[in-house]
């Protein structure tokens, strides 16, 4: 809203610059530190050959790297490729019902994923802010949804929560925190465009679509309601 304009590009120049040199300089004692203790005994099992185009040895103490760069990166281009592919097939069919595909795809990968009392815990989220959200109160909104977050950090609620997910895998609780985290961001971005929207309130389905979107469900990035919902064509 309001007045935008471009900014002047001596200033997007300057910020460009100092950008640059803060990147470089923290590269540069990464590299120092990591030159330094490359031969300690205590390092010696966490470095392996790996980055030969640099000239230098790769870090696999990092257990949530190594599980990215391995089988779990392969789970992921499985789902976005089954996420793509019928999106595709739908928007050449039946482009009209195109956001309940990606819904329906979303929902399902999620319920494989994580179980189906992990799926009853988003929803139970999802009911209550969107409850929330017909009130039509933008500090309701904001409260809301900051205790809704703060439910997965406090204990004993934060445990509670944590144990509907079924099965135990790794990066579970990346997965967990990731996508309940941001389901709580969707939700109140959803509940703050309802506030905005003068004629009446978007639907329940609005919300489930926006937030069963796959590629953003686990790790984001956050698209505010309003733009998904001119993107996705509701």
């Amino acid at each position: 809203m309001g007045i935008k304009a471009a900014l002047p590009k001596y200033e997007l120049y300057f910020y460009t610059s100092v950008l640059a040199l803060a990147v470089l300089w923290a590269a540069s004692w990464i590299y120092e530190a990591s030159s330094e203790n490359v031969d300690r005994k205590t390092f010696k099992e966490s470095v392996q050959p790996g980055w030969t185009y640099f000239g230098r040895k790769m870090d696999v103490a990092d257990f949530e790297w190594v599980m990215w760069f391995t089988k779990f990166r392969n789970h992921i281009v499985f789902a976005l490729s089954g996420h793509v592919i019928f999106a595709k097939i739908c928007s050449m069919m039946a482009p009209q019902h195109r956001s309940t595909v990606y819904m329906v795809y979303g929902m399902l990968a999620v319920f494989c994923t994580m179980g189906l009392t992990y799926m009853m815990l988003i929803l139970s989220h999802c009911i209550l802010l969107y409850s929330i959200a017909m009130v039509k109160q933008k500090w309701l909104c904001f409260v809301a949804g900051l205790v809704s977050l703060a439910t997965f950090k406090l204990e004993p609620v934060s445990s509670w929560q944590n144990g509907f997910v079924t099965g135990n895998f790794d990066l579970q609780d990346v997965l967990f925190f990731g996508g309940s985290g941001f389901t709580i961001m969707r939700c109140m971005s959803f509940a703050l465009e309802n506030y905005e929207k003068k004629d009446g309130n978007y639907t329940f389905l609005d919300l489930l679509k926006y937030n069963f979107y796959l590629p953003f469900f686990f790790f984001g990035p956050i698209m505010t309601f309003d733009k998904f919902h001119v993107q996705v064509g509701f």
